[in-house]
């Protein structure tokens, strides 16, 4: 471990900050905390630091950024996005189907503000989601076939997208996290930093106005110290097991003093900087404010932010099996509360991202792991669908690119992809080609061997153009 002689005559990196000298008798200012703790974590963190600022970071695409919205527990295909009016009830559901902007395009009903939007929107009915679990939820969220845990032992390891994109990006933004993820529920809802370490994971919001505002007891006045700043430092540091790398524990020393004492992170999670409109437009719900909250993130430089669209940390509250098989509730039960919120808050980020000029520079994407059964009553109930890990759809929106269509198609029962898949890895290629990502970066396993992090796939065409 690295360390700072207290001895007058040991020099170490930041001697002209001068550390153990406030500035000034009777004012704590800003900058003598600062000076504090850039001399408290010095002998910690500087090498690491120096060694990455040397590295230069890919500066493409730096005021790029992705909004992913998880629907967690895989919302059913056939009752939203892709319904079947003309089958049998037991394939098409409970549910009515209404017109979109797009002329012949029909979803569910109770999608009412999504349909107006449509000509601004991508529907993709042909996703294949084969070998896509969920708990964990990994093999979309990393773009690999390969990370199912349940299956593979090593599942876990694969790094998501958003961890390879935040280390693509690692000086484009140092005192904000690249990848952050709200209202998670369980671990298993999102995909972690895996092979890359865990000075990649994400930065999870759900907490995140304790590290801003002190704790009973604590005056500003004692943060002054090294002793105390150090103390706010573990608190960061608590998940940090024995087996956490230097780089990992110099990173998080790092991001605690850019987040704690930099205005920028302060600024960009707090929602009470929000106007009393813009809390309105988006509503009271839950998962509402953390959508504005996105929004705040990044407008602010964050990379990537992922929101666990969930109520409870099992599977999911997408997770519709059901209403004999609780908390997960059946379609007409379960998934129909759902849906008049998820078209309130789409819809109000896509509306707002366009009016601040953000949405040709933010990739909105809405989707699960998995689709549903194409006949309702699965598991001995009358009213739910079980996994589909066949097909399923999903919504792309911003990111510069060409919208208002719909690609791919299901056979009759919505149980098949007819034409068009789009897999994991095409995903990836386009999430990559928005933020400027090479497809063909690479990073370590545990045994030192290069694995590519898109083995197989291409940027949508129909997108891209």
């Amino acid at each position: 471990m690295f360390s700072v002689s207290p001895t007058a005559s040991s020099p170490h990196a930041f001697t002209s900050f001068n550390g153990r000298t406030r500035d000034g008798v009777t004012v704590a200012g800003r900058r003598s905390m600062l000076k504090a703790s850039l001399a408290g974590v010095a002998g910690l963190s500087l090498p690491g630091l120096l060694a990455q600022r040397a590295i230069a970071g890919n500066s493409a695409g730096q005021q790029k950024s992705v909004i992913l919205i998880w629907m967690t527990g895989g919302p059913s295909h056939i009752d939203t996005l892709d319904p079947k009016p003309q089958a049998p009830l037991e394939v098409r559901g409970p549910f009515g189907v209404i017109p979109t902007a797009l002329p012949g395009v029909q979803i569910c009903e109770f999608l009412p503000k999504y349909a107006a939007l449509m000509d601004k929107l991508t529907v993709i009915r042909s996703v294949d989601c084969r070998n896509s679990n969920h708990e964990p939820n990994m093999v979309m969220q990393t773009g690999n076939l390969a990370a199912a845990p349940r299956v593979n032992r090593e599942g876990d390891k694969f790094p998501a997208l958003a961890s390879i994109i935040g280390r693509e990006r690692r000086d484009a933004m140092r005192d904000l996290p690249p990848y952050v993820v709200l209202n998670m529920k369980s671990r298993s809802h999102v995909a972690w930093g895996g092979y890359l370490g865990k000075s990649h994971d994400p930065f999870l919001g759900n907490d995140v106005g304790s590290l801003f505002h002190l704790p009973g007891g604590l005056s500003t006045d004692r943060l002054y110290t090294r002793h105390a700043l150090h103390e706010q430092l573990d608190r960061l540091r608590r998940d940090l097991d024995l087996g956490g790398s230097m780089a990992a524990a110099d990173r998080y020393s790092q991001q605690a003093v850019d987040m704690v004492l930099g205005q920028r992170a302060r600024n960009a999670f707090d929602l009470t900087q929000e106007t009393a409109e813009a809390h309105a437009l988006y509503g009271k719900h839950e998962w509402s404010q953390q959508v504005l909250l996105a929004r705040r993130l990044v407008e602010a430089g964050v990379s990537f932010v992922t929101i666990d669209l969930s109520n409870h940390g099992a599977s999911g509250t997408w997770d519709t099996h059901g209403d004999n098989i609780p908390p997960y509730g059946g379609i007409w039960n379960g998934l129909r509360p759902l849906l008049p919120v998820f078209d309130h808050l789409f819809t109000t980020l896509i509306h707002d991202l366009e009016q601040r000029s953000l949405l040709d520079d933010t990739l909105v994407i809405a989707m699960g792991e998995f689709g549903r059964t194409p006949k309702i009553g699965t598991q001995g109930s009358s009213d739910g669908r079980n996994h589909w890990p066949i097909v399923m759809s999903m919504t792309m929106a911003g990111g510069g690119y060409r919208h208002g269509q719909v690609i791919g198609a299901t056979d009759r029962d919505a149980g098949q992809i007819k034409e068009r898949p789009v897999t994991p890895g095409d995903l990836a290629a386009t999430i990559f080609h928005h933020m400027g990502v090479p497809r063909d970066i690479t990073y370590e396993d545990n045994r030192g061997r290069p694995r590519f992090v898109i083995e197989s796939g291409a940027p949508i065409a129909e997108l891209t153009g």
